[in-house]
């Protein structure tokens, strides 16, 4: 008989019959986190996690006492099992105390790979589980010895190269780091523990890192160009001068060979120029929560630098530049509902991040989000997070607007449809109608 508390899950599945049930497991890893139990000898045979820009996980490195960020992989899809799942790809986010636990079968024995290993939630099995293969790239140096894996990871099963050329912010301490981001943590701890973590990484290391990537790979489609905000010069250039140089060298050197993503600000319109002459295609300028208090208390840099009515006016007129499509802020589902600045109900986080969807898709700009899970280096890391029926009821909110301006899945992030979606921070593209329907066989 299933735990009390996955029963919650099960009647959840009975009031939201309209969501994939991949979705109501998928959420709620990535809300609560994963507690591993990987022998110290899994080393190999697997992408590993990377902590490609910020920790997503709900336990400091510091706290692993196993050293579990050594062993656990990128992200883990769950197959099969006894709510039939279908291939389902989940950003893997550690914590120790989580209902949720990765481990190998006994009868496994000596299996290599990801052979034996299945989720169980307080003991009981949800699915069997898939890792991520390694790239052969995670196995090359750069010339100055530098893992290749450290400047180009890659992400969403190796569709997206993710490339963090500035591993810090400009908007620091509490006065100025949005609330909810570890970033600057991220980088400390990663600095503290010994491991390789480049503050700045040159575009030469860029460049020869895609050298190899493109030698060996035959799985990337995409990348993204991001990093900390700049609030003044870095290396003596403006934010903008700053990512456009790296998009520049990229595209001089692999013309069209990668869809190319930048995660920057809500910057000017001659700024914006930049980034497209030098050949990004989609621009990303985060816009993380909709209610303008809310914007003001939990992103007081961006209020401060920017300020929210012109973080909103720039987005808009960012369609004249790359187009309405190509024009995709991200929100952090949940941080609505964070303590003590966010919403008391779920009913008023959903109405407000609602207006907040209605108002970019009736313009054709097409919001994504990513799942909010508690990080305890940042500033709102020793709550909960926000309860998993609020995600349910968003991702609900976001197909059915979506579909009512007749806008298509946002570009850059692969296949849609539940068991095939590979974005893994969200759900948001698995509740979409499929890109590519495939026969049950075939999965």
């Amino acid at each position: 008989m299933p735990s009390e508390r996955l029963k919650l899950i099960e009647d959840a599945m009975r009031r939201f019959p309209d969501l994939p049930p991949e979705v109501f497991f998928k959420e709620d890893l990535l809300r609560l986190g994963l507690s591993l139990a990987l022998p110290e000898s899994a080393t190999g045979s697997y992408q590993k996690k990377s902590y490609f820009i910020f920790s997503f996980d709900r336990t400091p490195i510091g706290q692993m006492e196993e050293k579990e960020n050594l062993r656990a992989p990128e992200e883990i899809a769950l197959v099969g099992g006894p709510y039939g799942l279908r291939r389902t790809i989940i950003s893997v986010r550690l914590n120790q105390q989580s209902p949720y636990r990765l481990e190998r079968l006994p009868e496994a024995g000596d299996a290599q790979g990801d052979e034996g290993f299945v989720l169980t939630f307080e003991g009981e099995k949800v699915s069997d589980v898939r890792f991520p293969p390694e790239p052969e790239h995670y196995r090359r140096r750069l010339r100055n010895g530098k893992p290749v894996s450290e400047i180009a990871p890659t992400i969403e099963w190796g569709y997206l190269i993710y490339l963090t050329v500035f591993r810090q912010c400009q908007y620091f301490g509490s006065e100025q780091e949005c609330r909810f981001c570890d970033i600057n943590g991220n980088f400390r701890q990663q600095r503290d523990a010994g491991l390789p973590y480049t503050n700045v990484k040159s575009v030469e290391e860029i460049l020869e890192a895609l050298e190899v990537i493109a030698s060996t790979d035959s799985i990337s489609r995409a990348y993204t160009l991001t990093g900390g905000s700049v609030t003044s010069t870095l290396r003596g250039k403006s934010e903008a001068d700053f990512y456009a140089e790296y998009a520049e060298a990229i595209e001089g050197r692999f013309p069209g060979k990668w869809l190319g993503k930048a995660v920057v600000q809500a910057l000017p319109h001659e700024e914006l120029v930049k980034f497209r002459d030098a050949g990004i295609r989609i621009y990303h300028p985060n816009y993380e929560v909709w209610d303008a208090r809310l914007f003001a208390a939990l992103c007081p840099g961006k209020e401060q630098y920017i300020g929210q009515k012109t973080w909103i006016d720039r987005i808009l007129a960012a369609r004249n530049v790359f187009g309405a499509s190509c024009v995709i802020p991200n929100f952090v589902a949940g941080i609505e509902m964070s303590r003590p600045y966010g919403f008391g109900s779920v009913e008023e986080a959903i109405r407000s991040t609602g207006e907040g969807l209605e108002f970019f898709m009736s313009q054709g700009v097409t919001p994504r989000f990513t799942t909010w899970c508690p990080e305890p280096l940042s500033d709102l890391g020793s709550q909960e997070p926000a309860p998993l029926e609020y995600h349910l009821r968003l991702l609900q909110v976001y197909r059915d607007t979506l579909a009512k301006h007749r806008l298509a899945p946002p570009p850059g992030y692969g296949p849609a449809g539940a068991g095939q979606a590979i974005f893994s921070v969200s759900s948001f593209m698995d509740v979409l109608p499929a890109s590519n329907p495939v026969s049950a066989k075939a999965q």
